[in-house]
């Protein structure tokens, strides 16, 4: 008899929500941590969400996941970013306490039925005839499962790096995940090196703050979880400075003490949050660079600088922070580090984030190759669900580019050999119109109630808000106002209906209270719904068209038994890329690079006799 249904490795954001999930999905699930304590730790900066990633959050939530939640009741700051723009990229960010943040998270795991926190550190995954069987620990011990997802985030094999000064570490002061790496590839597969960082934390104490440009939060901020009731409080600034040119000279001078510039550091950055010593000799025209400051948490002064990741000494590293507007006396409470780690590219994990070298092996997080919270959160959630379905006997559940930002995400994996660690931004989503944040539940939360993950009470609350906005925006395109009413420049006596008036762009939902007794009541986040379908109504028409033409090609699927090998008049660059990634449909294949649209049309033809049984069934 196993020890239990889900083993879960790590106790990251990514471990949290897969051993949620599988738990509550009533999975006997434990999830394994080298240090119970720190379950819930915020490597990097205390923040969740931004752009593209509080999309990401609020997905989460609508499956079911809890990250949002957390965030929620741990929140000390809350902006909702680009709402100068469309609403295609209005994103949620919140400044969360630390402490607070790792607490909340230990106890909403404990309160889980089935799952079972066990410390310690594993050594090696053993499997048998090609399926996950057990594991074992450095300390001898063995747990078995019928299935694992390992979420080890920075700890395989960890390096950290100040200046010429190497220490190995998951994260500073814990130790790396020895062996675990090694263990892996005797399974097969095939490792890589990444890089990461994070900048210096700053007594705020010592910080002239009347000098700094302060950023308050927004007091009207939309939850980012459907389980929240209760409005959100704004309970710490953040601030704004920036490098100067004495900054860029401390720098320059000291670039070959860098350990990313002297050679030691052999993993790939992040190009999109470089450290400070890359930004200033990438960007030598450049006269300064923007900093915030950012809030650890409300019973401590320590402040997280975002924008100063760096792995220069420590020395060095002060001398930066003395060149900064407001921190020409800082007291540095603890240094910045970059840190190399193993990953495994994703061309070896399905889309359901299963192992293709190991049955019943689920990879989440960094160990795929992206880097962040909020992505690492999307795919521990979904190898849970995925895990928890497998062993239920059920189908494997995928979203694709058209539904989610966490299907364009795993898309993007499973299709892109990596150069860098992934970073979910709105631009890598093509349907991000329709992919806003106000319609994720729309677009989710089926899936959340069929796995047991939102119950029936969050369910009809929120159907029954979408119930009334649909009633709402039936209502203003058959109610009839003076166009006068609204625009003193329209001529006496033209009618229009509510619907059109809310078309125009100077028009908000809120200027039709001045005309509507109805508008006047109902409640702001729904008209802000009402307003967005309303006003880009012909583009989300566009965009969905779009993306019925961009679902026929998801919808041939490619059978795990086709063998593109034996497939003539495909190009021989195309047939090494297809056997290697193996897209589980011709949408997926015509996104990999080397396939062209001639190596897809001899696909679809082959497709067809295959399901015909004109092809031989021979696992690839």
């Amino acid at each position: 008899m196993r020890d239990y249904d889900v083993i879960v490795i790590g106790g990251g954001h990514a471990g949290i929500e897969a051993a949620a999930a599988s738990a509550r999905m009533e999975l006997t699930t434990a999830l394994i941590s080298g240090d119970l304590a720190k379950i819930g730790e915020m490597s990097c900066n205390p923040a969740i969400g931004g752009v593209g990633k509080g999309q990401l959050v609020r997905e989460i939530d609508a499956l079911g996941g809890v990250m949002g939640y957390i965030t929620d009741n741990t929140g000390i700051h809350f902006r909702a970013l680009n709402k100068s723009k469309g609403p295609a990229v209005w994103s949620s960010r919140a400044q969360a306490d630390r402490k607070l943040y790792r607490e909340f998270s230990q106890h909403l795991l404990l309160r889980i039925p089935n799952l079972s926190l066990v410390s310690g550190m594993v050594r090696e995954i053993i499997a048998l005839n090609g399926r996950f069987d057990h594991v074992i620990l450095m300390d001898g011990r063995t747990i078995t499962s019928s299935a694992c997802v390992l979420a080890s985030g920075t700890f395989l094999n960890g390096l950290i790096h100040i200046g010429e000064k190497q220490t190995p570490a998951g994260r500073v002061g814990e130790p790396p995940s020895l062996y675990l790496s090694e263990s892996l590839q005797k399974l097969g597969f095939q490792a890589g090196r990444l890089k990461t960082g994070t900048p210096p934390r700053l007594d705020g104490s010592t910080i002239d703050f009347d000098r700094l440009e302060k950023q308050p939060g927004d007091d009207d901020f939309r939850p980012f979880s459907l389980l929240t009731n209760n409005s959100l409080t704004n309970r710490a600034f953040c601030y704004l400075t920036y490098t100067s040119k004495l900054t860029q000279e401390v720098v320059e001078r000291n670039l070959h003490r860098s350990a990313m510039f002297s050679g030691n550091i052999k993993g790939i950055g992040p190009r999109y949050c470089p450290s400070i010593e890359d930004k200033i000799h990438r960007f030598r025209d450049k006269e300064r660079h923007q900093l915030f400051l950012e809030p650890e948490g409300l019973d401590t002064n320590e402040i997280y600088i975002n924008g100063l990741s760096t792995s220069l000494p420590e020395d060095v590293q002060l001398d930066i922070l003395h060149s900064i507007a407001g921190l020409e006396h800082v007291v540095m409470n603890r240094p910045g580090y970059a840190i190399e780690y193993d990953f495994f590219p994703a061309f070896q994990i399905k889309p359901s984030l299963e192992t293709r070298p190991v049955e019943h092996l689920y990879f989440a997080g960094q160990i795929n190759g992206t880097s962040g919270y909020e992505e690492a959160g999307a795919q521990g959630l979904m190898a849970g669900i995925n895990a928890a379905l497998k062993l239920k006997g059920d189908e494997p559940f995928y979203l694709d580019r058209s539904q989610a930002y966490i299907g364009v995400m795993i898309d993007d994996l499973v299709t892109k050999v990596p150069t860098e660690p992934y970073r979910m931004f709105t631009s890598r989503a093509e349907y991000r119109l329709a992919l806003r944040e106000d319609n994720v539940a729309d677009r989710l939360i089926k899936y959340g109630k069929q796995f047991g993950l939102i119950n029936d009470n969050i369910y009809d609350t929120y159907m029954a808000k979408r119930q009334m906005i649909n009633a709402e925006k039936h209502r203003l395109g058959r109610t009839m106002v003076l166009i006068s009413q609204i625009d003193s420049s329209a001529t006496n006596g033209d009618k229009c209906s509510l619907a059109l008036l809310l078309k125009r762009p100077a028009i908000r939902y809120c200027d039709l209270a001045g005309v509507d007794e109805v508008c006047r009541e109902f409640p702001a986040d729904c008209g802000e719904h009402v307003e967005i379908e309303v006003k880009y109504e012909g583009y989300l028409d566009k965009q969905q068209r779009e993306i019925d033409r961009f679902q026929q090609l998801e919808s041939k699927i490619i059978p795990d038994d086709f063998d593109v090998r034996k497939v003539n008049g495909l190009k021989t660059e195309a047939v090494g890329v297809l056997h290697q990634f193996r897209p589980v449909n011709l949408g997926q294949a015509s996104r990999l690079a080397g396939v062209t649209f001639a190596d897809i049309t001899v696909l679809m033809i082959h497709l067809k006799r295959h399901t015909n049984g004109s092809v031989s069934r021979e696992t690839p």
